[in-house]
């Protein structure tokens, strides 16, 4: 979520849980995070700079250097870790993303988990996003799935709320003495965008005049609130974004649907909060509760490209989605079919007044949003706090609003410094200085140093282009910069101005990036999403065969076997009765996967290739009842990752079927989807069964996985001699 975005700081999403703690609280109108997800979590949560912590970009993206391993070293308890050392109940409910995903799997180990990291409570899920129509959650360490369907009413931000209030009713009346903490993390409004019609249908019309006039309406708007000074200027426009005059008819028509849906999706999840506050205050403990209300942990997201996505898995391949496509599709934006992210122009306006976007260490991409309220504990009410903040000052001010000292040392380890500013301070004193002076920022190769009023940033690649995209050398790189004495939103480059200046600030960000593990850059974005190319932990330590039986599943993509950019063959063990039909083991759904299945005993083999490309191998006649040997063949062509395939299918070592894949996944197939034996969970890879209810009917004793080397290709005298054996059969 964007600075600009929500009612509370000017723009045109209508939050009312935000403006109520608003003006019963405190606006922070400099407070900053990383620019992107699991890096500003695992800061909020240990009060260290996100390098520091080894979490310097997303947990599926990380690496083998210090920066970037993505395990919170034992050096830096957790706030839960310190407050349930303190005596208080501490739940997480949401969104996590903190475990390294080879440890997301039944098997644990379980010390990066929520629970192990300071919380007596988790319901949420553990990825970077999740559909908020049929999510795949975790309640503790086991997976569990809503008893509703999105026909009976059931939406992911209702329910987590839900689970909040209840896990606090149950804590204070059972132990009204023991204070809590409750993190609630939403999903909302990360993509996909999904909420009911009627939320969305609210703000029909609103954005038909387009981003460039939603830009001038929420930066007047600011001016009002005091959020920002009659002196700032709306940041330069980004290279590669089209204007809205630039843009047709159907191309408008499209792009002001993806921000109504935006914008309702953004207003339920706000409601949803309310629903939290007030119960906090039918308990009687909302005045004595310390709130933070972090709208965003990274700043807007460009990542739809400059034309929006239905299937955000496309723009996250390099692929542009098709706006006549989209535009006979408007109805179903926002409903279980789509997967969507709006237009990066949509991403600028709701950043206003600053420049750039998630990902970029820019504003754009850093500044959020933050909303405190704590009845009895501040006196002002309603006001506008301008002191420079970032995420990792939110533990130190719990622990100073809480009287508590941060551990020398937690579980028998020494703690290192916790490196983040307490903002009590500033609760009630308006115009005192600021203590935070010095901070970087880094993402992607994209840099960033703030010090005493003056900013010098750098962008190194554009956000929505994140896999096979050539980028200058580091230092080739143009550095900005700006006094904030005299421009507030980054909007007047004064670089040449101040060479020495400038200077000076890259010696300093050089200083802080050695410091904190920052060094060596790496700019690879999708690419280290591909376990085997990011240099990170094989789950299964390299073995070629993988077997599994029919009670296997929920595994994520890294524990599950990693079948992308590699000739494999599954062989299935199955009893199948009169008819039967059903899914034998599973990949993915509806935005990207695979699926080996069968319908009314016919075998079936489908690819879901990003949501976009389906192929179906289908064999010629039901399979007889009794016990019958499944074999799928998937030769890979060899060549760059996502190269094409040829698929084999084979019943008790005759060829049934084949199919060509011309396009296969490169990197991966979901963050939200999950890999199961004897059922697709989740959406489905293929329409030929149901979301639910898509259970195999017969009995599966094993399902092996034999995986070829990654990149090589099937030779082409096996690959003849499985065609000449499937035209022999026919």
């Amino acid at each position: 979520m964007g600075f600009g975005a929500s009612s509370a700081y000017g723009g045109p999403c209508e939050m009312p849980t935000a403006q109520r703690l608003a003006d019963e609280g405190l606006r922070y109108s400099r407070f900053h995070v990383t620019p992107l997800c699991s890096p500003t979590r695992q800061a909020l949560m240990t009060g260290r700079n996100h390098h520091t912590v080894g979490m310097g970009v997303t947990s599926e993206m990380s690496t083998p250097e210090p920066g970037y391993h993505g395990y919170r070293p034992a050096s830096a308890a957790t706030i839960a870790q310190i407050l349930s050392g303190n005596g208080y109940c501490t739940a997480a409910v949401g969104k996590w993303h903190q475990t390294p995903p080879v440890e997301v799997s039944p098997s644990g180990p379980f010390p990066r988990w929520p629970m192990g990291e300071g919380f007596d409570f988790f319901y949420g899920f553990m990825g970077a996003e999740m559909n908020h129509w049929y999510p795949q959650l975790y309640q503790g360490r086991y997976p569990v799935e809503p008893d509703r369907l999105p026909e009976d009413g059931y939406h992911l931000s209702e329910d987590l709320i839900d689970n909040a209030i209840a896990w606090v009713e149950n804590q204070h009346t059972i132990t009204p003495d023991r204070p809590f903490f409750a993190y609630v993390a939403l999903g909302a409004t990360h993509a996909p965008f999904h909420v009911a019609p009627e939320w969305r249908d609210k703000y029909a019309g609103r954005f038909d005049a387009g981003w460039d006039a939603q830009r001038e309406q929420t930066l007047a708007r600011q001016k009002e609130l005091g959020i920002v000074p009659e002196s700032a200027a709306l940041a330069p426009w980004a290279e590669g974004v089209p204007h809205w005059e630039e843009l047709d008819e159907t191309e408008r028509r499209v792009a002001a649907r993806f921000m109504e849906t935006y914008a309702g999706f953004a207003e339920h999840a706000d409601v949803q909060v309310g629903r939290l506050v007030d119960a906090l205050e039918e308990m009687g403990v909302l005045d004595d509760t310390l709130v933070f209300y972090l709208l965003g942990d990274n700043g807007a997201s460009g990542e739809g490209g400059p034309r929006g996505t239905f299937r955000e898995h496309l723009v996250g391949h390099g692929i542009q989605d098709d706006t006549a496509d989209m535009a006979a599709r408007l109805d179903t934006l926002g409903d279980a079919t789509t997967y969507a992210i709006y237009p990066a122009g949509w991403a600028l306006a709701m950043n206003t007044p600053y420049p750039w976007t998630k990902q970029v260490a820019h504003l754009g991409g850093t500044r959020d949003g933050m909303i405190v309220r704590w009845g009895n504990g501040i006196a002002a009410r309603g006001e506008i706090r301008h002191q420079w903040h970032h995420v990792i000052d939110v533990l130190p001010t719990i622990l100073e609003a809480t009287g508590l000292d941060a551990p020398e040392s937690f579980g028998g380890v020494e703690q290192q410094p916790i490196e983040g500013t307490s903002l009590r301070y500033s609760f009630d004193a308006a115009d005192a200085p600021e203590r935070h002076t010095t901070q970087y920022f880094e993402m992607i190769g994209n840099r960033g140093v703030y010090h005493e009023g003056w900013t010098a940033v750098t962008r190194h690649g554009i956000p929505w282009e994140m896999v096979d995209t050539p980028k200058r050398p580091f230092d080739e790189d143009v550095w900005e910069l700006y006094d904030h004495s005299e421009d507030w939103s980054q909007a007047h480059d004064i670089a040449a101005e101040h060479p020495d200046r400038l200077r000076e600030m890259k010696e300093l960000f050089q200083r802080e990036a050695e410091k904190y593990h920052v060094l060596p850059l790496d700019d690879r974005v999708t690419e280290r999403e591909n376990p085997e190319v990011a240099g990170r932990l094989d789950l299964h330590g390299g073995r070629s065969t993988l077997s599994f039986g029919p009670r296997i599943g929920r595994l994520s993509e890294e524990a599950a076997p990693n079948v992308k950019n590699r000739s494999h063959v599954i062989t299935a063990d199955l009893e199948l009765v009169a008819g039967t039909s059903g899914v034998v083991v599973a990949q993915g759904g509806r935005f990207g996967g695979w699926s080996l299945y069968a319908v009314d005993g016919v075998p079936h083999y489908a690819y879901n290739y990003v949501g976009r490309d389906l192929t179906v191998v289908r064999g010629e006649q039901p399979m007889t009842p009794g016990r019958h040997e499944v074999v799928v063949r998937f030769d890979y062509d060899g060549g760059p990752p996502g190269s094409g395939a040829q698929v084999g299918l084979e019943v008790d070592g005759v060829a049934v079927g084949a199919g060509r894949v011309p396009v296969t996944t490169a990197y991966y197939f979901s963050f939200d989807e999950t890999f199961n034996v004897g059922v697709d969970r989740g959406t489905p890879v293929v329409d030929d069964y149901l979301p639910v209810r898509n259970r195999f009917e017969g009995l599966i004793h094993r399902v092996r996985f034999d995986l070829g080397p990654v990149g090589e290709s099937t030779s082409d005298e096996e690959r003849a001699g499985r065609i000449r054996a499937h035209l022999t059969h026919q």
